[in-house]
């Protein structure tokens, strides 16, 4: 009877290991959950700032801290600004995507060959470095139309907890104007930057 005394000590030390482990995984899972994470990029509709494969890393509490594997938001910090990469959940089917926030709500917007026109007036579109540049209310960014402009949108002006999105590469992104106006719930985080592009380690702020 004795000698099974170390085997019982034994199982006892293996669960409380087993149970510390679930317990780390758990704390790990939520933290990505809710806090922050990185994304792949999985297609090319965010060109030319972002590339296919691209590895994004992903703040969470951005616009607020989220309920762990959940899209409800216990505490809101205020929703995404005009210019925004945000990933997002599709509104459709659920899929994981990166794209721009164009408008939020209280705007009125137009998409016209894919060219943005908020409030009235055509958002500026002018020559930079690195291609054309889209200039934002407060955040200019590179754009492509290359392939042409995609889908007209609007003019609509957007409801309450409501954003559109759009990818940068205009003529080549499934978006807002396929799927819809975007849920506040359904956006998860703002893409803080590139931390790995072609294999290797980089920082390449969004």
């Amino acid at each position: 009877m004795q000698a099974k005394a170390p085997d019982r000590d034994r199982q006892r030390g293996r669960l409380r290991d087993a149970l510390k482990l679930l317990a780390l995984l758990l704390v790990l899972l939520a933290a990505r959950s809710s806090l922050a994470d990185h994304n792949v990029v999985p297609s090319g509709s965010m060109r030319p700032t972002l590339l296919e494969g691209d590895h994004i890393l992903v703040d969470k509490l951005a616009y607020g801290l989220r309920v762990p594997f959940s899209h409800l938001v216990a505490w809101d910090f205020g929703g995404p600004a005009r210019g925004d990469v945000v990933v997002l959940d599709s509104p459709v089917d659920g899929e994981r995507l990166v794209k721009r926030v164009v408008a939020v709500p209280g705007d009125r917007i137009a998409v016209r060959g894919g060219r943005l026109v908020l409030e009235g007036r055509p958002v500026p579109l002018r020559a930079g470095a690195g291609g054309l540049v889209e200039e934002l209310p407060g955040r200019a960014h590179l754009l492509s139309l290359d392939r042409g402009g995609g889908p007209d949108l609007g003019p609509l002006s957007l409801p309450p907890g409501r954003y559109l999105v759009l990818g940068d590469n205009r003529g080549n992104s499934a978006d807002g104007r396929v799927f819809g106006l975007v849920p506040r719930e359904l956006i998860v985080g703002r893409a803080v930057a590139v931390w790995w592009r072609d294999g290797g380690l980089t920082w390449l702020r969004l």
